[in-house]
């Protein structure tokens, strides 16, 4: 397995991240909160990603767009517990919930939790 994050598996689509805020299921792992929801999207690979920062809490866009670089990375390195484990086709946006800049390694160690707990989810949702 390739370990990029290439076009097809990032969440652009206007409609699936309006479905995906209506109809999805929240995982909180401080500072991170993934909302996901399992649906068919045009993409091969088994999930799709978004990641967000909010403006109120970085007012410079540099702020969060090293954010969004750094939650990106962390996912492109942890993808393959989810594309291991999940069957279906998800979607999925994280968010970054704190009001200051987490360091990479912090970030990462979280991540990892993250997915876990987002692997565990659907698992028991399968049973």
């Amino acid at each position: 397995m390739r370990f990029t994050l290439g076009r097809e598996e990032r969440l652009k689509s206007r409609k699936l991240i309006g479905k995906l805020y209506e109809e999805g299921k929240s995982i909180k792992v401080f500072p991170l909160r993934m909302v996901y929801l399992q649906t068919e999207h045009t993409s091969n690979y088994p999930a799709q990603v978004g990641v967000s920062v909010p403006k109120r809490n970085f007012k410079r866009a540099v702020d969060r767009n090293r954010i969004k670089r750094l939650l990106r990375e962390t996912y492109r390195k942890e993808k393959h517990t989810v594309y291991s484990e999940a069957n279906k086709p998800f979607v999925f946006m994280i968010s970054y919930l704190a009001k200051d800049e987490w360091k990479y390694a912090d970030i990462e160690l979280r991540m990892k939790k993250l997915l876990s707990n987002f692997i565990t989810e659907i698992n028991k949702d399968e049973k």
